[in-house]
């Protein structure tokens, strides 16, 4: 009874999907934003993005967190 209590002591699973889709977009959000900030001062002006406006930087920003998202969903996805 207690051997397979004591097999899962250390993990605490994520039981809702809501809550792991949530969890890998805050993933892939944090680790885009923090990549893209970090090659912020070496890009071109035209793909820095300005505070309060839809440009350039924007798009990029949102393409490199999509990447990761990507990346996050395809590295936890279910064996077949």
């Amino acid at each position: 009874m207690l051997a397979g209590a004591e097999a899962d002591l250390g993990r605490t699973p994520i039981k809702s999907k809501t809550t792991k889709n949530f969890l890998d977009a805050l993933a892939a959000v944090l680790a885009g934003n923090a990549i893209y900030y970090l090659l912020m001062p070496r890009l071109p002006a035209l793909a820095r993005h300005r505070l309060f406006k839809e440009d350039w930087g924007l798009l990029l920003d949102f393409a490199i967190c999509t990447v990761i998202f990507i990346a996050v969903k395809y590295t936890r996805r279910d064996p077949v």
